[in-house]
């Protein structure tokens, strides 16, 4: 008889293993690292919750064939008090044999105590499934964007990442990125790419911060969404500590936006390397501000030599993002459940403050190496 129980100490290595397995290199065991974080994540981060945190699936024989990672997140909408549950990965190996696993890992975390859950990852199926049980898609969370910056570069880094040879022209696609952005009109708005004297960002600068004074910025950037994060003690800190390495991206930039009279108007999160298109993880803006913001993001990122953006949208940000030449697809699905109608429609309103941060992209386990 199958059954499922909240994850113990005992069980990390074999969901570790499982972890490897599935979603990592299945020719080579699970790294301690691997193990050590999701410890870490899942039994000792801050704010953890004994009653919403992750599930295993044990088959007959006691062993780990499934798993479904959980965090808490207190948050407040109207400055009532929520327990939200943060779903993030759901594994389940050997699904022939028994393919309704995942279908009930999913059921018993939804069945919790929590008031809210959410996922910002969720795939075809996963999407599928937590529609059956009556949770619900939000398309304006669920779109990935992009902006080019330097089309040469961008186009050789695409190709590069099917036929690594293509990377061996990545110097000449950067000098011709320059004569061609140097040929482009300084206010010119282009989707090939923006302007080497880009002059779209007007009196608005972005200028680099530490991860203490990104956290900081936090609270004030985000009061006005109804539903948002009221985050336990040190949560933030870690989340943006863990948010700050992710080795495949590239280093982290945490960047403040300030208008010419000084006064502070937004913070964004990026990472990448000279050349490469950085991940976007956080845009926050105080309203009305964000077109001001995305400019100055934008302008940053062309400064420091990326040859483009890419992250996901959040309702705030979508209309500035009109008009702005930037492309946007779906990859993922931002997904609730709630058992108050009032949770839900604050998310389908678009006055919840879900994604990056608050979320799952965040994790060590998306961008990071556990070698």
């Amino acid at each position: 008889m199958t059954a499922i129980r909240p994850l113990e100490e005992a069980d990390i290595p074999a969901v570790a293993g499982l972890f490897q397995r599935i979603f990592r290199d299945p020719r080579r065991p699970a790294p301690e690292a691997l193990s050590a974080y999701l410890r870490r994540l899942y039994l000792d981060f801050p704010g953890y919750d004994p009653e919403i945190g992750p599930l295993v699936h044990l088959k007959d024989d006691g062993s780990i064939s499934g798993f479904i990672g959980v965090n808490a997140l207190p948050m407040t909408l109207e400055q009532r008090p929520l327990r939200a549950a943060v779903c993030g990965s759901l594994m389940v190996e050997d699904r022939e044999s028994d393919p309704m696993a995942g279908a009930r890992l999913m059921k018993a975390f939804l069945a919790g105590p929590q008031d809210l859950s959410f996922s910002e990852t969720a795939s075809e199926v996963s999407a599928a499934m937590w529609t059956r049980l009556r949770g619900v898609q939000l398309p304006q969370y669920s779109l990935d964007w992009v902006r080019v910056i330097r089309p040469l570069s961008f186009a050789n880094q695409l190709a590069s990442a099917k036929l690594g040879a293509i990377r061996l022209f990545s110097p000449l696609a950067g000098l011709a990125d320059g004569a061609l952005r140097g040929r482009m009109a300084a206010d010119a708005l282009r989707w090939s790419g923006i302007p080497e004297n880009w002059k779209g960002a007007g009196a608005f600068k972005a200028s680099a911060i530490s991860r203490d004074e990104f956290a900081g910025l936090v609270a004030p950037l985000t009061e006005q969404f109804a539903l948002r994060p009221a985050w336990a003690s040190g949560q933030l800190e870690e989340i943006l500590r863990d948010a700050e390495r992710k080795e495949d991206y590239g280093p982290a930039t945490f960047c403040r936006v300030d208008a010419k009279t000084g006064k502070t108007v937004g913070a964004f999160l990026y990472h990448a390397a000279s050349g490469e298109t950085g991940r976007v993880l956080q845009v926050l803006a105080l309203p009305g501000q964000a077109g001001a913001v995305i400019d100055a993001m934008f302008a940053h990122a062309a400064e420091s030599g990326l040859s483009g953006l890419r992250g996901r949208t959040q309702p705030a940000l979508l209309e500035a993002m009109l008009g702005r030449r930037i492309a946007f697809t779906h990859l993922a699905s931002t997904v609730v459940h709630a058992r108050d109608p009032g949770i839900v429609r604050a998310c389908r309103e678009g006055t919840a403050f879900l994604n990056g941060i608050a979320g799952e992209h965040w994790s060590r386990l998306i961008g990071s190496r556990f070698a």
